[in-house]
């Protein structure tokens, strides 16, 4: 019995030492985790061409922004202004034709020294662009009803859209971020538009409100 008894506490001294002795595993990759969490909001005016015309775009995007580096979220942007349809790619020919950009997607931004009052950050908006054509009538004189016959034949494609800003830090809840980007569009052909037409670049003013 007693035999038994000093086997079992040998193992058992056995089996601490090993655990003492043991290291972590060695990886590729570190994670350091989540060491701050805080999330912003902005608002964007882009000034950009599209088929060779002036296209005013607004947008909006946010997200959650993670360690004071890494923000992952969603955007959307849209034209407001008059974008003439050429007379021979007009859906409805003799009136006044003009086409409506939008785009949407996986909005995503890396900030360098966040902490700085002036700093950088690159970005990337990853999603899906369309286009269509509508008649725009009478809306510079704000005499204009929507019908759903006037805006045809939509058509959607891939789009990716890289670019940078300088951020400075004017609150610790707001931040002006003016910078440019390039819009490439992949398999954009419809409503008399090519890639070519579509992808072009960018400037844009950004207002950004939120926990940084």
């Amino acid at each position: 019995m007693m035999k038994n008894i000093r086997l079992l506490m040998m193992c058992l001294l056995a089996l601490s030492a090993s655990d003492m002795l043991a290291q972590e595993n060695e990886t590729i990759f570190k994670s350091s985790g989540i060491h701050r969490s805080g999330g912003y909001a902005a608002i964007s005016n882009k000034f950009t061409k599209i088929n060779g015309s002036y296209a005013n775009m607004p947008g909006i995007y946010g997200g959650w922004f993670i360690n004071q580096r890494f923000m992952l979220g969603v955007g959307f942007a849209a034209t407001t202004n008059y974008i003439p349809v050429p007379a021979e790619s007009e859906l409805f020919p003799g009136r006044k034709m003009t086409y409506q950009y939008g785009q949407v997607g996986l909005m995503t931004e890396y900030v360098v020294a966040s902490t700085k009052w002036v700093h950088f950050n690159f970005n990337l908006l990853t999603g899906t662009g369309f286009t269509l054509q509508y008649d725009r009538r009478d809306v510079d004189d704000w005499d204009f009803e929507w019908d759903e016959h006037d805006d045809q034949d939509p058509k959607f494609f891939f789009l990716m859209e890289p670019g940078v800003q300088v951020e400075f830090n004017l609150l610790k809840w707001m931040r002006f971020s003016p910078g440019v980007s390039y819009r490439q569009a992949f398999g954009g052909k419809g409503n008399g538009l090519t890639d070519s037409d579509l992808s072009n670049i960018t400037y844009n003013v950004t207002f950004k409100f939120g926990k940084f």
